[in-house]
């Protein structure tokens, strides 16, 4: 059959980047799979079971040789794709074939190799979520001045500014990303259990010598980069490490969807928008479309995520006694597509931050068009300084606001402060109103709680070093 003819997934031809693909890659886990099993001959040999150098230098002169046609003929054979991984490298390792695996379960690799995999993605992800981070802090900063209607229920409400509402995104990824931080120093891998966890195999192996089987897992943590093992499993680790170690991807694609929505809205008023690239086509019906299509297009991705996430709930909760194989399959699609999902969202997040157009004018426009409304309490407060009964005025004020609003719905101007002038009881000349109406007297200390949250706080902990640039190639 023609490879064309095949389906592949999105996530791998559209989104996720080449280095987050290649991490979860068959080649890369059949890798993992033979350096583990390095590490496990290493570890007794220096245990003291019969183990030569010999056989160790074969098994480190094969990891590479990878021929994944062969593994799945013989895993059609055997139905057991451990078993065929073992065969095919055994084929390449004539002399150490006999101690390849030896005392493990199949959760030997298949657990550590998940814990290794998920490991060099979470750092992949946290380097361009630390990118996004950086990007959205120094876009903060240059706007952190720039007033703007603020909005409560989607309705205009009091003004804040860009910066300001920006600082909450970041706050939200930044969470995020002290979570992720939480569970990578949390990590720890199932080490050498046997086949339900009591390491029965290794105590045969090593002659009764619990110290020596104790020492086997401390080993071999080592040599994963881990400074310790699971204390104890089942055949497997236990599932519910995968609720945890989700979480901050989890986080990531809500957060990430919250700032995607509102950018869409925002959109929408004309305010803050995705820049287009030159030729981009926003709609095959309307050409003068200005479409957030890749903010769109993150709020698809981190819904997928997010939904796909609670696969792993369920997965925990459903391993009866010390495992049963209900978790293979799901979670051989459920953890690449999660980390390949949020690789592509952050990957688009970098573009759109890169490419963020401020419209100030429409947004100084929106602005005082609704500054009338907003500024009514402070009216109000300096109409009675000059004598006038505040309860009369309030009524006023409610009726001139809503004829003024209805007025402003149909796209006429707004004459609420004309009125206001007109009528003597408010005892207001029209320079004293418009005293009132400058944008940051109503912003509070936006501009400073902005500032000071990101250089205070949220730069220093990403440090400079670590806002690098990273791949996040999208296909627009």
């Amino acid at each position: 059959m023609n490879e064309e003819s095949l389906f592949v997934s999105p996530l791998s031809s559209r989104y996720a980047s080449k280095e987050m693909q290649k991490i979860f890659s068959e080649k890369e886990r059949v890798r993992r799979f033979r350096t583990l099993w390095v590490y496990l001959a290493e570890a007794e040999k220096e245990l003291g079971l019969d183990i030569s150098q010999t056989q160790i230098d074969e098994l480190k002169a094969h990891v590479e040789d990878i021929d994944l046609a062969a593994i799945h003929q013989r895993e059609k054979e055997v139905r057991h794709d451990v078993m065929a991984n073992i065969y095919a490298y055994g084929l390449l390792c004539p002399t150490a074939k006999k101690i390849i695996h030896l005392g493990a379960t199949s959760c030997y690799v298949d657990d550590n190799a998940d814990i290794l995999a998920l490991r060099e993605g979470y750092h992949l992800i946290r380097k361009k979520l630390v990118l996004v981070i950086g990007k959205l802090s120094a876009f903060a900063l240059e706007n952190k001045d720039v007033s703007c209607l603020g909005y409560t229920h989607l309705q205009p409400a009091q003004p804040t500014t860009i910066g300001k509402r920006f600082s909450l995104y970041i706050q939200e990824l930044f969470l995020d990303l002290k979570n992720l931080d939480y569970q990578l120093s949390s990590l720890v891998p199932l080490g050498c259990k046997g086949a339900t966890g009591t390491q029965a195999s290794f105590l045969d192996l090593f002659q009764g010598d619990e110290e020596k089987v104790l020492k086997l897992d401390g080993i071999l943590a080592e040599k994963m980069g881990f400074s310790s093992t699971l204390p104890v499993s089942g055949q497997t680790y236990t599932r519910k490490i995968d609720t945890y170690l989700v979480s901050p991807l989890k986080g990531i694609a809500s957060s990430s969807y919250k700032f995607a929505l509102d950018l869409r809205i925002a959109s929408s008023f004309m305010e803050v928008q995705e820049g287009l690239l030159k030729n981009q086509v926003g709609s095959s019906a309307m050409p003068y479309k200005k479409n957030p299509m890749l903010s769109e297009r993150v709020c698809a991705l981190a819904r997928y995520v997010l939904t796909v996430s609670s696969n792993f709930d369920f997965t925990s909760a459903d391993q009866c006694f010390e495992r049963t194989l209900d978790d293979s399959a799901n979670r051989r699609l459920a953890i690449p597509d999660v980390f390949l999902g949020i690789d592509g969202i952050l990957n688009i997040l970098s573009t759109i931050v890169d490419r963020l157009v401020v419209n100030r004018e429409i947004i100084e426009r929106r602005l005082m068009d609704n500054l009338p409304f907003l500024a009514s309490e402070n009216i109000l407060m300096e109409a009675v300084k000059k004598g006038g009964d505040r309860q009369e005025l309030h009524e006023k004020i409610r009726v001139l606001s809503r004829a003024c609003s209805s007025e402003v719905a149909l796209g006429k101007k707004n004459r609420l402060l004309d009125l206001i002038e007109e009528d003597p009881s408010f005892r207001l000349t029209k320079k004293e109103i418009e005293s009132l109406l400058s944008p940051k007297k109503f912003t509070g200390l936006a501009a400073r709680q902005c500032e000071d949250f990101l250089e205070n706080i949220v730069l220093p902990y990403l440090g400079k070093e670590e806002r690098e640039e990273v791949a996040t190639e999208v296909n627009v």
